[in-house]
């Protein structure tokens, strides 16, 4: 079931509030019902997977609070997640290398979920687990199981057991999540359209141009940004419906200095889970800190997918990160403008391999990224720009640019420079005061409208499949 689906909004979400306000006492026991129910309406074959590792990391847990000397409990609990996880997640992967592929499904949320169970058994080594109700609550709670933020149990079971109605949480929490809506129904899926084009033509090893190249390119990072930003503010919105805060996880970081200011934008949650359970058991910046950050971002990519692309992505961010470290320790820090500007076009360009199907596919963008294959512009708009056809070839239109119009030049232009003064000049919903979320709904709602009951179809978020 996805956020932005009229049975969620029309059902489902009415629903689950209506019965949480009624529930009284039983409302940890409505969460949990609801939770499963949001999560088997999507594929109910995979729920005893989520049930069975809720009672089997509770069970851990409990061990490792009795046996406070000892880590044997705890080492069991986190290998035995990370082989769950491994064999869904990587085992075609790493098999499909010497033997044919086992066709093993991906089970929904199964990073989330397992991620969040390793913290908890962190926790137990130091704190009493909470009631059985409790943390089946918060591993199921509906907002973050699909795709996070990444919480801390002891920072959100104690708020999902003290959770009430109230008319200001409501409020509240609605008006992210309208904002929210409309990031992914107005602007992500929008710029998804011009990315797939592109991205598409390169999967088939078709030819593409400067403009097209980098159009595809810019597009996509705009798709991603929205579309993650709308996800995590609409589970940021729906848990403050019933008075949970989440923690930020998302904080403008097309804005960032650098790329280590990025990293502590994009995905705050992930990177702080990375960074407290790989790169500091590693020795972080105590011994071979450099190496332990490209070790942490190699992961971080393989996190994101079990393919090739997502590592060389992760590596492309170790990279950076590391010549970022390097960079300072030599020269110091780089004017905050500049840096910004270099850092976005590497995170933009970063995208290529993280969005291409294949490893070809990035390779061809690359080419029209580099202007390898020629500038080209349609004929009408070339006669019309006097001096035009001197850098440019003139063609009767740009085949994989929008949906290949005369005007689809223009219109692409319009949009990626309405999308980037958004990302670059504003900050993100949360920080946003009262009146502006307002104006934004208000800006956003028939286009937020038409796309909830009328677009042929209901585009997943991008961080469904991760």
């Amino acid at each position: 079931m996805l956020f932005h689906s009229q049975v969620f909004i029309l059902g489902f979400l009415p629903l689950f509030l209506t019965g949480f306000a009624l529930a009284g006492r039983w409302r940890l026991h409505w969460t949990i019902a609801a939770s499963l129910a949001f999560y088997g309406w999507w594929n109910p074959v995979h729920m005893p997977l989520l049930v069975g590792s809720i009672l089997a990391n509770y069970a851990i847990g409990l061990r490792i609070h009795r046996t406070p000397g000892s880590s044997a409990w705890l080492m069991a609990g986190v290998a035995g997640n990370l082989a769950a996880l491994a064999w869904f997640k990587y085992a075609d992967f790493v098999l499909g290398i010497a033997a044919p592929p086992l066709g093993i499904v991906l089970p929904l949320a199964i990073s989330f979920f397992t991620f969040q169970q390793i913290m908890f058994l962190i926790e137990c080594r130091a704190a009493r687990p909470p009631d059985f109700r409790s943390y089946a609550a918060f591993v199921a709670f509906f907002p973050h199981l699909i795709a996070g933020p990444l919480v801390r149990p002891r920072d959100i079971i104690p708020q999902l057991a003290a959770a009430r109605f109230s008319r200001e949480n409501l409020e509240t929490g609605l008006t992210l999540f309208l904002l929210g809506l409309a990031k992914k129904l107005v602007l992500a899926d929008l710029f998804a359209g011009f990315a797939d084009t592109g991205f598409d033509a390169a999967g088939h090893g078709e030819t593409l141009t400067l403009l097209e190249a980098w159009a595809a390119t810019l597009s996509y990072a705009l798709q991603i940004y929205f579309d993650f930003s709308a996800y995590s503010d609409m589970a940021t919105g729906l848990a403050r419906m019933i008075g949970v805060r989440f923690p930020l996880n998302f904080d403008s970081p097309y804005q960032a200095r650098n790329i280590t200011d990025f990293w502590r934008r994009w995905h705050i949650t992930l990177g702080s889970f990375l960074r407290d359970t790989v790169y500091i058991p590693l020795g972080g910046k105590r011994h071979r800190p450099l190496v332990n950050l490209m070790i942490t971002m190699l992961l971080a990519g393989l996190w994101h997918g079990a393919a090739w692309r997502f590592v060389l992505w992760g590596g492309l961010h170790g990279a950076m990160l590391v010549g970022h470290r390097l960079y300072r320790r030599r020269f110091g820090r780089l004017p905050d403008r500049f840096g910004q500007g270099v850092t976005l076009v590497l995170v933009c360009l970063a995208w290529v391999p993280f969005r291409a199907e294949t490893m070809h596919a990035s390779l061809v963008m690359a080419r029209g990224l580099l202007g390898l294959n020629g500038l080209a512009v349609p004929a009408m708009i070339a006669s019309a720009v006097p001096g035009l056809t001197a850098i440019a070839t003139p063609v009767p239109l740009l085949r994989f640019l929008g949906d290949a119009r005369t005007l689809s030049l223009p219109e692409v232009a319009a949009c990626l420079l309405l999308g980037w003064i958004v990302v670059l000049a504003f900050p993100h919903a949360q920080a946003l005061s009262e009146r502006a979320r307002g104006w934004a709904i208000a800006a956003s709602f028939a286009f937020t409208v038409r796309a909830v009951f009328f677009a042929p179809h209901v585009a997943p978020f991008l961080y469904f499949q991760f």
